[in-house]
């Protein structure tokens, strides 16, 4: 079946947080938003006559989660990551912040510090400060060519090491040890929002810092089905021994397949250590148990939805290229960096000579758009803009007309 991604698609009466909150957020509503990680393309219609065939039985109590629900999740993800999870690692979770902030509750001391890698998806900081934790910054370190221009970033493992000594014992954890972590650290893998894939031997040497100084890691993989140009992601708790030790694993396959109003997250815990204290508090307080549609929309996502989904990305990889021909064409002062995964796209602006309140305004004000700043992702993210390309071509075209229709 060949899908159309050109289908426009009217949200209005639908109540999308994309557009029903602009005047809220952005202070007007004639906005063309391209800012909320979710995409403008109707949700595949595999998912939709899952759920409307479960509607059409008028009762909706309380039932139990289907016998094939578990094990299409370990077979989509050993299919497309070759990261054979068993079942007891298997939860599932009311939503990866959510997830987030349950570890930090379950885990952490109040005075156990939170790492993050800014710039980074705001909620990483933000659910450990609404938590009362202290947020520690260790910022990625961007990688330049000759002229200037962003490569790509990388991790500053050097700043890591001299964190965790600051807050953690330096002799070799035990697995028991992680039950009351020096610090919990959180991983965007794939990184939101630069894109980033992030390498076997990154993550191997990530895993073996947080081994040593006793740091729980939330790897947080909800983009990890949506690698492009041949890139491929790498869980981080498949690349060692140590990592599966030392971390938790957040999933879901609602970005992919633009579901995201259906909460459908799961999360992975190899260690014992953590897993079974933790999925016992969970249970306890019924945090593990799905909502009627979320084993229906994830069955049918991942079991009839492949086809659709590379679709999708070379769709998507479309709207990349033809953004970053655009710019490079027409605006050449802003620089679209090339993700490796995900539909959203990273915007270096810096070359506008535009203070924050002034980019905010060139958007918003002059350009007439919707985007995320690059201050609300932290550090490093001061000059940049960050675009969802998950819409239909001439929508994106007409976001980067009223751009380059602005005058600086």
């Amino acid at each position: 079946m060949t899908y159309d991604f050109d289908k426009p698609v009217d949200r209005s009466g639908s109540g999308d947080f994309k557009h029903a909150v602009l005047q809220e957020r952005f202070g007007r509503s004639d906005l063309l938003p391209l800012w909320v990680a979710d995409m403008d393309w109707e949700t595949p219609p595999f998912v939709t006559n899952a759920l409307r065939q479960r509607l059409e039985h008028s009762l909706y109590g309380y039932t139990k989660d289907p016998a094939d629900y578990w094990p299409t999740v370990q077979r989509w993800i050993e299919d497309h990551h070759q990261w054979r999870v068993e079942r007891d690692w298997l939860t599932y979770i009311p939503g990866i912040v959510k997830g987030i902030g349950m570890v930090i509750n379950f885990f952490l001391k109040e005075d156990t510090k939170v790492i993050v890698q800014p710039p980074i998806y705001h909620p990483f900081f933000l659910t450990p400060q609404g938590n009362k934790r202290e947020v520690v910054w260790n910022p990625l370190k961007e990688v330049r060519d000759r002229q200037g221009n962003l490569l790509t970033y990388e991790m500053d493992f050097e700043g890591l090491e001299q964190i965790c000594r600051s807050v953690s014992p330096s002799s070799p954890s035990s697995p028991s040890m992680l039950s009351a972590p020096s610090a919990l650290l959180i991983l965007s893998n794939p990184h939101n929002p630069a894109g980033i894939v992030w390498d076997k031997a990154t993550l191997q040497r990530l895993a073996h810092i947080a081994k040593e100084h006793n740091i729980l890691v939330i790897s947080d993989e909800i983009h990890a089905d949506m690698a492009l140009y041949g890139h491929k992601h790498i869980p981080f708790a498949s690349v060692s021994d140590e990592a599966a030790e030392v971390s938790i694993t957040f999933g879901a396959p609602t970005k992919t397949f633009n579901m995201a109003g259906i909460v459908s997250s799961w999360s992975i815990i190899p260690n014992p250590q953590l897993r079974r204290p933790f999925y016992a508090w969970l249970d306890a307080n019924e945090f593990s148990e799905t909502h009627l549609f979320a084993p229906i929309a994830t069955i049918a996502a991942l079991q009839q939805g492949e086809e659709w989904r590379q679709q999708m990305l070379r769709y998507v990889e479309g709207n990349i290229d033809f953004l970053i021909d655009y710019c490079q064409t027409h605006i050449p002062q802003i620089k679209p960096f090339r993700p490796q995964a995900s539909f959203l796209v990273w915007l270096d602006c810096r070359a506008l000579g535009l203070n924050h309140h002034q980019l905010v305004d060139f958007f918003v004000n002059q350009a007439r758009l919707a985007l995320n700043d690059g201050e609300m992702f932290g550090p490093g993210g001061e000059g940049f803009m960050r675009i969802n390309v998950g819409t239909q071509r001439n929508v994106l075209k007409e976001a980067l007309e009223r751009i380059e229709g602005v005058r600086v």
